[in-house]
């Protein structure tokens, strides 16, 4: 995912809700870190689009139960009138068809309401630097969807089992075997939905190594999010 967000500006945000008092604390509570800044905010999807044309925010939280137009239908029109900024979900619904249906309509994160303040204002800075962001939570449920809609994978691939085999691989088992075993523990991590201060507790490495790792991997499978770099996981038998 791409985002014009420049490095060392405050982040700029739309706040898309129709409850008024919690924009009104939503905007409270991003507004003590200096790092963000919430430049408007709308009720409905109609208000939000004119918005987004007018601000070009760099991030747009979204809630997905609006009045008249929901999020997840929303996100075409506020894709076109602001082309350059991340959109967040934030919403109470832990329904993986609302996750895969914010997924593919372009949205670059899923976020549920219950999550802590300070999780939410790491969660933008983390999208705004261009990571898709989905709650641990429901990370899971992404996993297990995939894992019941895939051919299931009894070992991950790996360079030795294609040597062996007397079939072509494709292109994905290859960008997998080209791994090497320490981006395979990073990619574990993705797709367990941890985030790089967690990978990189597990392995007792510097936050800042497993954000090279992550880069690393993500390049080698042809992929620009951690959500698609977990879904391919998945479908290799990592989990």
């Amino acid at each position: 995912m791409t985002t014009s967000y420049l490095v060392g500006q405050p982040i700029r945000i739309l706040v898309v809700d129709d409850h008024t008092l919690f924009r009104r604390g939503l905007t409270a509570l991003l507004a003590r870190d200096t790092g963000l800044i919430v430049v408007g905010d709308a009720a409905d999807a109609g208000q939000a689009q004119r918005k987004a044309q007018e601000l070009q925010p760099d991030v747009i939280l979204l809630d997905n139960h609006l009045p008249g137009v929901n999020g997840v239908d929303a996100l075409p029109s506020l894709i076109e009138a602001a082309p350059d900024a991340c959109i967040l979900m934030l919403t109470v619904s832990e329904d993986e068809q609302d996750l895969a249906a914010a997924l593919r309509g372009g949205a670059a994160g899923y976020l549920l309401k219950t999550m802590e303040g300070e999780e939410l204002t790491a969660a933008v800075h983390r999208a705004a630097l261009g990571d898709s962001i989905i709650a641990p939570e429901m990370m899971g449920k992404l996993i297990a969807a995939y894992k019941s809609a895939s051919p299931k994978v009894a070992h991950p691939i790996n360079a030795s089992a294609i040597a062996q085999s007397e079939r072509v691989a494709t292109p994905a088992e290859l960008a997998m075997a080209s791994l090497s075993p320490r981006e395979l523990d990073i990619l574990r991590g993705i797709a367990r939905g941890a985030s790089n201060k967690e990978i990189a507790r597990e392995h007792n490495i510097v936050e800042t190594t497993v954000k090279i790792h992550v880069q690393h991997v993500l390049r080698k499978l042809g992929v620009s999010s951690r959500v698609h770099a977990a879904v391919m996981a998945t479908e290799h038998g990592l989990l």
